[in-house]
């Protein structure tokens, strides 16, 4: 056998027992009985909250599960471990594919899974008409698509848009922009990215869109990355980096000379810790210069965590008695798939886990609908025949040419290196432990691209049942607005008289009985 053989290696579990035969079926059956007492909710869901993994496929979502379970829970393997997302009781597949490309991108799917109507690739809040770099297209209002996060504005419910990512990153700006290209964070973008060609003065930036216009400039809570994209030139920051917008406009001092005293800004993670929820109503956080950092490197920024992020917002937006839509994005999951750094991914894949629990942990499931979802999946997989408990970093088994491959795989991306006229490069002597560690992968590429398979839904909350199935991913927000009795679509039968519904859960037959039945009874 090569000298580079395949490595069988336990992590704690070495030596544990397996467990019995008869474990399975007591397992089995406790699952079937919980799922045949669960009841599904109706009523009216007075919160949505939408959790958005960026590039949260589903090896990410097995692989986020063993690693949480050997890392963190401790498990005696790790593979029968369980993210909080699992204990959600229904799940469905959401078709992910955008009007002109067969895989997706996180500007055209945000259009989809925020505002209900399938997109072009690079495009973000407009519908098909408009293809990327058509500023004149933007600017038509016919071409605008509208998402929940408006829709709910329109009900009187606060809103919110938290992301690890920078904030006018394309999946965030689903939630409030219509633009005809996703790089036009800024006057700059949209100049460097067409070679002047488009006049900023004539395309709103997402920015601007955030800061000077509907439903942008009415959203509650603000928490993410990108303060260079609010700044002009001449101001720098509180990482002493100076803005990047050329036309002089500082959007960060505009925001907060609109809100008052009931507006905070904050770029730290002390900072948002100190916040006062009870006399902050508007909120905006930009804690990094471009994205928050990775897991790894938050306490050494002092960023704060998508889990910290996630409370505070929940605690601003739950004082509105009319409900709150938020959003919240696991974005860095994304870009480390991007940078072939594996490992890397799973982690904040395991973050995002946290922080659907603590957004489940401080709501109500009979008047709060969380969905959990992705924009799309990646070019990666889990392959091999790693032994139980392995480590997932750990060599997976030996190529027919004797060199190990991992259990951590892409079929393109970055992290390519040349092996010899006869073998391809030996990983053996590779830090695969390391977060930073980018994997060789098959086709080598600049950047790592995404997959085309269908991605998972996890859903609680009334009517959390309706996102059982295949999807196209246009239709989640439809639902979530069916749910929460906002938009102009159909919806749950307690709207029509959402006060008395949202008093209570139940099934419709009950939301009928209190609201209409019971009254004219008692006459």
């Amino acid at each position: 056998m090569h000298a580079a053989a395949y490595k069988k290696s336990l992590t704690k579990a070495e030596g544990g027992e397996p467990e019995s035969p008869e474990s399975w079926i007591t397992s089995a059956q406790d699952d079937l009985a919980n799922r045949l007492k669960g009841e599904r909710k109706f009523g009216v869901a007075k919160n949505v909250i939408m959790f958005l993994g960026d590039g949260w496929g589903v090896p990410t979502i097995t692989l986020a599960r063993i690693l949480k379970g050997q890392e963190i829970d401790k498990v005696t393997f790790g593979e029968e471990g369980q993210l909080h997302v699992d204990t959600f009781p229904y799940t469905g597949m959401s078709r992910t594919f955008c009007v002109d490309a067969q895989v997706a991108d996180s500007a055209c799917s945000a259009t989809a899974y925020l505002g209900g109507v399938k997109a072009n690739t690079g495009t973000i809040g407009v519908n098909s008409n408009v293809k990327r770099l058509d500023c004149e297209a933007q600017n038509n209002e016919d071409n605008h698509v509208s998402s929940i996060l408006a829709w709910a504005q329109a009900a009187g419910k606060s809103t919110g848009v938290v992301t690890t990512t920078r904030i006018t990153h394309a999946s965030p700006s689903g939630n409030y922009a219509h633009i005809a290209n996703r790089d036009w964070e800024s006057d700059t973008d949209i100049t460097s990215t067409t070679d002047g060609k488009v006049d900023p003065n004539e395309c709103d930036d997402i920015a601007e869109q955030l800061i000077l216009n509907d439903p942008g400039k009415n959203i509650n809570v603000i928490l993410g990355g990108g303060r260079a994209k609010f700044l002009p030139t001449n101001v720098n920051d509180t990482e002493n980096q100076p803005g990047i917008r050329k036309d002089g406009k500082n959007l960060r001092d505009v925001w907060i000379e609109s809100k008052g005293e009931t507006g905070k800004y904050i770029e730290t993670k002390e900072a948002l810790d100190a916040i006062d929820a009870s006399t902050t109503d508007y909120l905006m956080g930009l804690f990094s210069h471009t994205d928050i950092g990775y897991l790894d490197e938050q306490e050494a920024n002092n960023d704060p965590s998508l889990e910290a992020m996630t409370a505070k917002a929940i605690e601003i937006l739950k004082k509105n008695e009319n409900g709150f839509f938020l959003f919240v994005e696991g974005g860095r999951i994304d870009h480390s798939h991007h940078s072939g750094q594996a490992l890397r991914a799973i982690w904040e894949a395991v973050e995002f886990d946290k922080a659907i629990q603590k957004g489940d942990d401080l709501t109500d499931d009979d008047d709060t609908l969380i969905v959990v979802t992705a924009d799309h999946s990646h070019a990666f997989s889990f392959p091999g025949y790693a032994n139980r408990g392995s480590k997932i970093t750990n060599f997976a088994g030996n190529g027919t040419d004797g060199l190990p491959y991992t259990s951590l795989s892409y079929a393109n991306g970055p992290g390519a290196k040349n092996g010899t006229a006869e073998h391809r490069y030996n990983i053996s002597g590779d830090p695969v432990d390391d977060v930073t560690y980018r994997q060789v992968p098959l086709v080598p590429l600049s950047s790592e691209t995404h997959g085309g398979e269908d991605v998972m839904i996890f859903a609680k909350g009334p009517f959390s049942h309706l996102l059982t199935g295949v999807h196209l991913q246009s239709y989640i927000p439809h639902v979530m607005a069916y749910a929460s009795c906002v938009g102009s679509g159909a919806k749950a039968e307690g709207c029509t008289s959402t006060s008395s519904a949202q008093a209570f859960s139940g099934n419709s037959f009950m939301a009928l009985l209190v609201a209409f039945i019971l009254p004219l009874w008692f006459r």
